[in-house]
């Protein structure tokens, strides 16, 4: 009875050593040791007990808790991939976004397109004023050069940036069925364990709940528990993961264009992701980055057409005239006509031929930047892409605060996870002492029981 009791507490001193152990290990659960008496026997004097013996080591966990905390870091993973990705696309557009609190605010803006705006209509103003000047000449075809360039470089970053979100889902996927396998890989570990021993495979369990929140950060998933310790595993309602089978996978997939949207590789069954990064990814490429890449082509065809219709029917300093100030066809290729680079005398800013002085054509391009354009909404350029780049700036505001907002839900399940199931080494060196008091204590007792055998056998050795 003494020998089984201090097996007993030494157990407990060992599950408390482990605590102590994992004490900063976020992926751990506190584990318990369940002491329960032995059977008692039965003597002349009644039923007699027979000492103590360790049951089981249990860890406590809650299911129901380690769901909720899996539900809210897909959703948590898709604000943060939004976020990112969002400012992305700000950095991208080369403007300083200002004033971006709650979702509708104003956001103004400094550099980039805005200013090469402004600076292109100032310009077409300042030659207005002096036709015949081959400086305000060339001042004004640098300025339209400089849009261009500006309108090509956003382009091609916005494009560049569409590839590497696609690049993220598919990163994404990768890592997403590399902890499809651990799962199911976990599950016959638990499953071979647990029915080997007859008691709980905590430590694998603890690594099957860190891999599925590490999953529930790429996609919203779904679990249920099955009685042999394993768990099965679907996404939109696909069964990924069945006990210790990996039944399905996901992979990529396009309906046509380059956008990867995400299906369950095994049935070609497209899916409809609700969370986790690889949901947030996509929803940025195509909605904010799509958006703000379609107004921009829309701003930029809208200016070669009304610029070109105006500076098509004026004439140049030596008599010529129907040329086009912009070539191209939107934000991708937009370029000013190569016959003007070099050659400022073939600026067409009269609207009459051998009429050096006259600034018609050139103020009417100087009033157009002031002009409501149909093909914009009837909104100015400036107030177009003001729109524009404001409805990215209220987006970004509006997932800075859901985030900010989900993070302290997140936070308070964690919590309360740890006050129910992280280790408090207060309580762990208590138990250290408890456990160390009632082994000396059951070591005495055997010493005790020793002495006393002693005494008998001394006695019946005496003569």
């Amino acid at each position: 009875m003494a020998s089984g009791a201090m097996d007993a507490q030494e157990e407990g001193l060992e599950v408390a050593g482990q605590n102590m152990a994992n004490a900063n290990n976020p992926a751990y659960a506190r584990e318990e040791v369940l002491l329960q008496a032995n059977l008692s026997v039965p003597t002349y004097g009644g039923m007699q007990g027979t000492g103590v013996e360790a049951a089981t080591i249990t860890e406590t966990r809650d299911a129901l808790l380690d769901q909720q905390i899996q539900a809210e870091t897909s959703t948590t993973g898709s604000l943060t991939s939004q976020q990112t990705a969002l400012q992305y696309i700000q950095d991208a557009l080369g403007e300083q976004l200002q004033g971006s609190g709650a979702s509708g605010s104003s956001v103004s803006t400094t550099g980039g397109l805005a200013d090469d705006l402004g600076g292109l209509f100032n310009s077409f103003q300042a030659l207005s004023t002096d036709p015949s000047s081959l400086t305000d000449r060339q001042s004004a075809i640098a300025a339209g050069q400089q849009l261009a360039a500006q309108f090509n470089q956003v382009d091609q970053q916005l494009t560049s940036l569409n590839s590497q979100l696609n690049q993220s889902v598919q990163t994404g996927v990768t890592s997403a069925n590399q902890l499809l396998s651990q799962i199911a890989g976990l599950n016959q570990q638990i499953v071979a364990a647990q029915t080997a021993t007859g008691g709980t495979a905590n430590t694998l369990i603890d690594q099957r709940e860190q891999d599925l929140e590490s999953l529930a950060n790429l996609v919203n998933l779904q679990t249920t528990a099955n009685s042999d310790g394993s768990i099965n595993l679907s996404v939109d309602g696909n069964v990924l993961v069945s006990g210790s089978n990996l039944e399905d996978t996901l992979q990529t997939y396009t309906t046509g264009g380059d956008q990867l949207l995400v299906a369950a590789a095994g049935s070609n069954s497209p899916l409809t992701l609700t969370g986790g990064a690889i949901e947030g990814t996509i929803e940025a490429r195509d909605n904010g980055l799509a958006t703000l890449q379609s107004g921009i082509n829309t701003l930029a065809s809208q200016m070669i057409t009304q610029v070109n219709s105006i500076y098509s029917a004026g004439y140049d300093l030596n008599g010529n005239t129907g040329a086009n100030f912009f070539t191209g066809t939107n934000a991708s290729d937009i370029a000013v006509n190569s016959s003007l680079v070099g050659d400022p005398s073939a600026f067409q800013a009269s609207s009459a031929p051998g009429d050096t002085g006259n600034n018609e054509v050139a103020l009417a391009l100087a009033q157009l930047g002031d002009a409501d354009q149909a093909g914009l909404g009837q909104q100015t350029f400036s107030q177009s892409y003001n729109t524009t780049i404001t409805n990215l700036g209220s987006a970004l505001a509006t997932v800075n605060s859901q985030l900010t907002d989900q993070q302290t839900i997140q936070s308070m399940l964690t919590q309360q996870r740890d006050s129910e199931s992280g280790v408090n080494m207060d309580e762990e060196m208590t138990n250290v002492v408890s456990f160390e008091r009632a082994y000396q204590g059951s070591a005495e007792l055997v010493t005790t029981l020793d002495q006393m055998l002693n005494m008998v056998v001394t006695m019946k050795q005496s003569p």
